[in-house]
């Protein structure tokens, strides 16, 4: 989710808005041309005449789980049944009512209905944010450990250490945890997009080696090997660190993001089961249901005590194959561990969709267990309620995080 300034001052117009989130990659699987896309998202340029451009994609995609979401913005918030050029050039006016201070908060917590939400913007500082502090919170960002790079400078810009071998990398670690975790509600780290999940225990041995590498020799010289060396190391390190100081773990599991770079085998969340095996104490919320490796997903969760599912992003992914994993879970899972939303998106006007999404397809699950005998009607509202509520402030420091931040303010 993207700041307040973002929004109000450099926020979209209404064509950004609509297919400012993940729309555009089926837009292109669809066939829309890079020009075609690129004139999409350029606000100096005619929007009937921008939308034009990719309506054949459009009519192509609209009924996917992400063409779904733009039709439920375009519905909720420009009170527009239809998407036809003449219809998003009159709606752009719309745009200016909404782009003001305090509605981005508005459009989250009121129309959205959610009780808080938490980003991670990738960067270790967790600044409170003063357009509602206890409603956005922020996770502490490891991606860039995890895929073995160091930043030395940046490190000691944030806490004084100067990083010259292993032991101080580790005393860097240690002290922007010490700065950072009291107002981090969790860490995230999305390195699946870079690297392997498949995570080896390494000994400090390699891993030295391996820093010295990536501090002496060009980036563009070090191989695979040191790179996976240093970042299964440093994952580890954080995992502990998360363990101290109570903070789940969150990654990255599954799906990509965007078109064409998607190796599936380095993204079944199955590949961290030595890591789960090695740090039983940890939190690991694995988002995105690992689709599509979800089933797989099902039986780790059934297995791992320190497993949590995330079902953030999935309902617009396959909103179908979602709702029959949350069907699955249900009968193989125990429903302490699933957290049933997450928006992953950078415009609140995208997350307040994917939260009407969520909720009509956790409906029309719990619906056919009702229906099917499962559960009694009472039995799916309570269940509705742990999912999409109560396992959230059961895992994570909610209360804590916001005493912290309102103690930093």
């Amino acid at each position: 989710m993207k700041r307040e300034a973002d929004w109000v001052e450099n926020g979209p117009d209404v064509l950004q808005d609509l297919f400012g989130n993940y729309v555009p990659a089926d837009l292109v699987t669809a066939g829309a041309s890079s020009e075609a896309m690129g004139n999409l998202m350029d606000a100096s340029q005619d929007i009937a005449s921008r939308f034009e451009g990719i309506r054949d994609a459009w009519e192509a995609t609209q009924f996917t789980g992400y063409g779904e979401a733009v039709s439920l913005i375009a519905k909720h918030i420009y009170g527009l049944d239809e998407l036809t050029g003449d219809a998003l050039a009159l709606a752009q006016d719309k745009v200016k009512t909404i782009r003001t201070p305090g509605k981005r908060h508005h459009i989250l917590h009121d129309l959205a209905n959610l009780d808080h939400i938490q980003t991670d913007d990738f960067s270790w500082q967790c600044t409170p944010d003063t357009s509602g502090p206890d409603f956005f919170l922020y996770d502490l960002s490891w991606a860039i450990f995890c895929n073995g790079q160091v930043d030395p400078s940046a490190i000691h810009a944030e806490t004084g250490v100067e990083v010259k071998d292993l032991a101080s990398l580790k005393h860097g670690m240690d002290a922007l945890f010490a700065k950072h975790a009291p107002c981090a509600i969790a860490v995230k780290s999305q390195h699946a997009y870079n690297r392997t999940l498949n995570w080896i225990k390494r000994s400090d041995a390699d891993a030295s080696a391996a820093l010295n590498a990536v501090l002496t020799q060009p980036a563009a010289d070090l191989d695979e090997a040191t790179r996976l060396c240093l970042g299964d190391w440093c994952w580890a390190r954080g995992v502990e660190l998360t363990i101290e100081h109570n903070l789940p773990f969150k990654i990255h599991t599954g799906y990509y993001a965007g078109n064409n770079r998607m190796p599936v085998h380095r993204i079944p969340a199955g590949n961290m089961c030595a890591l789960f095996s090695e740090y039983l104490d940890a939190k690991f919320v694995l988002m995105h249901i690992a689709y599509p490796y979800n089933d797989e997903l099902v039986a780790l969760a059934k297995h791992y005590r320190n497993i949590w599912v995330d079902f953030c992003w999935a309902w617009s992914i396959d909103p179908y194959s979602s709702r029959d994993f949350l069907r699955r879970c249900i009968h193989a899972v125990p429903s302490n561990k699933l957290f049933a939303f997450g928006g992953d998106t950078g415009w609140p006007t995208s997350a307040m969709a994917y939260a009407i999404q969520a909720r009509n397809e956790i409906r029309r699950a719990l619906e056919a267990e009702i229906s099917d005998g499962y559960l009694t009607e009472k039995q799916a509202m309570a269940l509705a309620t742990r999912i999409m509520n109560t396992n959230q402030y059961d895992c994570f420091d909610v209360h804590g995080t916001r005493a912290n931040i309102a103690k930093a303010a």
